[in-house]
């Protein structure tokens, strides 16, 4: 968990934008998203696969672009 130190002449604003950025920076608001309900591993599974193939499919589409253009 991220923690910050109020500095004597810091204005609270501050040192809670310091605060959300530290959180921001370690993934802690992702992490609770992620957490939030329980997912069966057959559904992580199926999750990854699915990014796994939209990954590809990008990358595909990528090169396929690149190559098909001769000017």
């Amino acid at each position: 968990m991220p923690s910050v130190k109020v500095r004597d002449t810091e204005p609270f604003d501050v040192a809670l934008r310091r605060f959300k950025r530290a959180c921001e920076k370690a993934g802690v608001l992702t992490e609770s998203r992620k957490r939030e309900f329980y997912e069966k591993p057959t559904w992580a599974k199926k999750r990854m696969k699915a990014a796994a193939v939209k990954r590809l499919a990008k990358r595909l589409s990528r090169e396929n672009r690149r190559t098909t253009r001769l000017y």
